[in-house]
């Protein structure tokens, strides 16, 4: 596949097969990013791995627990209430039950900590498309970010302390074993030309 092609056919997926896929894949998908641009080559993004079912379902459930704790208030994201509603209701799985998620963190007070790991994201969920996988970025853990009980869990899987959780990826095979690359019109993200 192209690289046109496999940016403009990238679409998000939320049901995935139990299959975890191929570690070589999983490294094709990280080494991606790892390649992304950075600010003054600075190369400081942290890519967390999990694929253990039994760490994963821990930190949905530390992630469910502490999303309950919490009330909505006005200035929230919209999809930020929604976690937390969906939390409170029960059966919340923040990374829809991928077998693989890819956390991504950043040096804490580093001016690009953000958009290299944005470029990071990005460039994963490319490779990701181009190697038949789904993906979809996840922002749960970055929302949770100050929360004392996910820094002490993310701790304990290499979350360093001078570092920021910036964002997160879910890869694997879709539940139904195909990749919808579905061409849409974008309707958004206005263009200005001058």
């Amino acid at each position: 596949m192209e690289a046109l092609e496999a940016i403009l056919t990238r679409r998000s997926t939320r049901k995935y097969s139990d299959v975890v896929p191929e570690r070589e894949l999983i490294e094709k998908v990280i080494e991606a990013g790892r390649y992304a641009p950075s600010g003054h080559n600075n190369q400081t993004t942290h890519f967390i791995v999990f694929t253990e079912k039994a760490v994963l379902s821990e930190l949905a459930n530390t992630v469910r627990d502490e999303f309950c704790k919490m009330d909505i208030t006005e200035d929230m994201y919209i999809s930020m209430k929604g976690s937390i509603l969906a939390a409170k209701k029960g059966g919340y799985i923040f990374y829809y039950g991928a077998p693989v998620l890819i956390v991504v963190a950043n040096k804490i007070g580093y001016g690009n900590a953000m958009a290299d790991s944005a470029c990071a994201l990005e460039n994963m969920m490319i490779a990701a498309n181009a190697l038949d996988l789904g993906s979809c970025w996840i922002n749960q853990l970055h929302w949770l970010d100050e929360n004392k009980v996910i820094r002490n869990l993310m701790y304990k899987h290499g979350l360093k302390e001078d570092e920021t959780i910036t964002g997160g990826l879910i890869i694997g095979y879709p539940a139904d074993g195909v990749i919808n690359r579905q061409m849409t019109e974008r309707k958004g993200n206005p263009v200005t030309w001058d």
